[in-house]
């Protein structure tokens, strides 16, 4: 049994060297930088909640491929969102600019939020409006004082 724990050791010992180091994903660093900064701006169009660094689908793996392909091209930032702006529509970036056709992605929150109050505060009105006072009978009350005072002892 001492033999088997042995062989364990040494074999579990021996283990972090088996690793390997991570194969850079560009040949380039500061192109893998760039890469980085601008797909951080941008919306990953399977998971839309994640930016187009942090996902893993399928069409955000193409989509870096693809704004690599345009960095090592020599295309500036600005060329490079206009391409996928033109490609894939305002949706794609994170911060879409104020126009026409994105004003209810800007507004709407904030319209949505105001609605939610006026439409609480109409419901309060009319649910203390519905509720009516009742009196209490002179039995209730005395029962009511009588709790009061037992309560207080």
């Amino acid at each position: 049994m001492k033999y088997l724990y042995a062989c364990l050791l040494v074999l579990l010992s021996a283990a972090p060297s088996w690793g390997k180091e991570a194969a850079l994903l560009a040949d380039d660093p500061v192109v893998e930088q760039r890469l980085i900064v601008i797909s951080e701006e941008m919306r990953c169009l399977v998971c839309q909640n994640e930016s187009l660094a942090g996902s893993r689908s399928d069409l955000a793996n193409d989509l870096r491929r693809e704004l690599r392909t345009l960095i090592k091209q020599g295309k500036t930032d600005t060329e490079i969102r206009e391409f996928m702006v033109s490609r894939y529509g305002d949706f794609v970036l994170y911060r879409p600019p104020v126009k026409p056709i994105t004003w209810m992605l800007w507004i709407g929150p904030f319209v949505l939020m105001v609605a939610g109050v006026f439409a609480l505060f109409v419901y309060m009105r009319r649910r203390n409006r519905a509720i009516s006072e009742v009196a209490l009978t002179d039995e209730e009350r005395k029962r009511a004082d009588a709790l009061l005072k037992e309560s207080d002892k």
